[in-house]
């Protein structure tokens, strides 16, 4: 059976060579003295400072770990570890004492996600089973232009989620901007494309920035870059989270594998065949779903491209094969 891996794979090599070429146009274009992003511990942030480390050296390459009492220990540990591995300095800061705003990390959202893993989960399920779609899709329809009506429901959750949620990328994204303001520095995100696409980010948070070097790269791409970069084996192998609802990881949250958005989200984009598509195991009620996420979220990626020279498509020029 094929999969996403080799449907979508790319020549690592040639996507550095183009990563490294973009990078510093790009600094030369902003005349900046360095770079600055976050990093979360996650494999896309892993991938990004790999890649700029590389490109730009370690002397222009600065990280921030920005945290607060909902952050998972483990989720610091390993944003340390990398930043070790890539011999840069990490700063770590506690985004509740920067922001002097208490009342935003504890609000009534916040306390009932502390309560446990196993309850957050079971009221996710709870609502796909009675919305017959995920809480994430719910917040798409709720800021998308055909839902402002007057929506009871979908105004909730939109204010749920940005109690929750939505704030705190936020702060992050503000903090890393007074930074780089300081310092004459460019700040990074870290997005990919698989939740660029699906609207997967939080508009005006971290990973809504102008510059977003792995913008172009699906999930799985992404994924293949950290085994070729040699990224530490435990930041590859964990689930994908945002960090913020303990028990729920980004794929619980979507509703469904990245494996099966990529595919869906490349088939959309004229990528890969109907027929390695279905070989794959992706749905046309898959597709169906794709499709509706990232009409939803259209409003989110207002402003937004994808540099070509880092576009992970068949377009794009870096797929093994094309």
């Amino acid at each position: 059976m094929i999969n996403a891996s080799q449907l979508l794979k790319i020549d690592e090599e040639r996507l550095i060579a183009k990563m490294s070429d973009y990078l510093h146009s790009l600094c030369a274009q902003k005349e900046v003295g360095g770079v600055v992003g976050g990093l979360s511990g996650g494999v896309d942030s892993a991938v990004l400072f790999s890649l700029l480390v590389r490109s730009l050296g370690q002397k222009s390459v600065h990280a921030m770990y920005l945290y607060d009492q909902d952050n998972e220990w483990s989720q610091g540990a390993n944003a340390q570890h990398v930043a070790d591995w890539l011999k840069i300095e990490l700063k770590a800061e506690n985004l509740e004492k920067l922001k002097g705003d208490e009342s935003s990390f504890n609000t009534t959202a916040v306390r009932i996600a502390r309560i446990s893993p196993v309850i957050n989960r079971l009221i996710f399920r709870l609502y796909r089973l009675f919305a017959k779609e995920s809480p994430f899709v719910s917040s798409l329809r709720a800021g998308s232009r055909a839902a402002k009506t007057q929506n009871v429901v979908l105004e909730y959750i939109d204010r749920y989620a940005d109690e929750l949620y939505y704030a705190r990328h936020r702060y992050r994204r503000q903090i890393l901007e007074e930074e780089a303001k300081a310092h004459n520095w460019l700040v990074l995100g870290a997005a990919n494309r698989t939740e660029w696409e699906v609207g997967w980010f939080v508009k005006g948070g971290v990973d809504d920035l102008p510059d977003q070097p792995l913008i172009g790269l699906y999930k799985t791409q992404v994924r293949q870059m950290a085994a070729y970069l040699g990224v530490p084996e435990n930041i590859r192998k964990q689930a994908p989270s945002a960090d913020m609802v303990r028990g729920v990881s980004d794929e619980y949250a979507i509703g469904m594998r990245y494996s099966t958005l990529d595919l869906g989200l490349d088939y959309l984009a004229d990528g890969v065949s109907l027929e390695d598509l279905h070989s794959a195991g992706v749905t046309d009620k898959d597709v169906q779903r794709i499709r509706e996420m990232k009409e939803l979220s259209q409003w989110k990626r207002q402003g937004m491209a994808i540099p070509p020279a880092v576009d992970g498509s068949i377009r794009g020029g870096l797929r093994v094969g094309y």
